[in-house]
């Protein structure tokens, strides 16, 4: 009889046991799920423009993307503090298609610390550092088609309505990429994005370019061949949660042709990934 009773015991202690582990993952998956959505995790970029929100502590982010001329970039960042992360990124030029892969002199580095949390009433606040250009680099300007944002401070406030939440960027930024253009003026970028829902995001920017606009067609050189012509970089996004930390997007760069250097707008693709330490 005691051995009968301590068998059954055992059993109910093991089904018990493993239950209370299926209900710990299944909850760790719906947690997981509920970080990483777009009511909960605000987009840390919009597409070129930084917004104040950072990773959360003891997470990070691996991002590839892609740029014109079979451009790819890789990106991680570290969540190290709800409001503090590092980040490090690398890429070249024609690594994808045909030709010589040309890579960066440098690896780029980004910084981002969110000085005011958001309230109510009040948006939140951060300020950081992004060495990252994208486009082809001009070696001999030392600078990119698009500039890096270099120091920077912006403001975002999200809002949410029925089953939709959205937010709204506004910040200013000077690059460090003017050493040969001398066109070393702060610049000012603003941006929103829109959740259709959990898992699907809209994202706009719209960067007024005030350190890159001095094209000149009657008096063309290096400096003002490869400089924008003074309408701001207006660019537009789609990205989608395909899995809990996956997920896919598709971006439209410079719309409006503010450079007489590229025969069109430029579309990217970039793919992140998010997971927890």
């Amino acid at each position: 009889m005691p051995r009968f009773v301590f068998t059954w015991l055992a059993v109910i202690l093991m089904v018990t046991s493993l239950n209370a582990q299926t209900d710990r993952d299944q909850g760790r998956d719906q947690e997981v799920r509920r970080i990483y959505s777009y009511d909960n995790m605000p987009p840390r970029q919009l597409i070129d423009c930084p917004t104040a929100a950072t990773l959360p502590r003891a997470s990070f982010d691996f991002k590839m993307r892609t740029t014109s001329n079979g451009g790819l970039i890789a990106q991680t960042g570290i969540g190290l503090h709800r409001k503090f992360m590092l980040g490090v990124s690398y890429g070249g030029e024609q690594i994808l298609g045909e030709g010589k892969a040309t890579w960066q002199d440098n690896i780029a580095f980004q910084v981002k610390y969110q000085l005011i949390s958001e309230t109510t009433v009040l948006p939140a606040i951060a300020i950081g550092y992004d060495g990252q250009g994208y486009g082809h680099y001009f070696s001999d300007l030392k600078r990119f088609m698009y500039k890096s944002k270099g120091f920077y401070a912006v403001a975002s406030k999200g809002y949410q309505t029925y089953q939709w939440s959205s937010g709204l960027h506004a910040g200013v930024n000077y690059s460090l990429e003017s050493d040969v253009d001398k066109d070393k003026d702060m610049t000012v970028f603003f941006g929103a994005d829109l959740s259709l829902q959990n898992d699907i995001s809209l994202v706009a920017e719209y960067d007024l370019a005030l350190n890159d606009n001095r094209y000149d067609k009657a008096n063309l050189n290096d400096v003002t061949m490869h400089s924008g012509k003074g309408w701001g970089y207006f660019n537009v996004g789609i990205r989608w949660i395909f899995s809990e930390r996956l997920e896919l997007g598709l971006d439209l760069q410079n719309l409006f042709e503010n450079r007489a250097d590229v025969n069109s707008f430029t579309r990217g693709l970039r793919i992140t990934y998010l997971e927890f330490f």
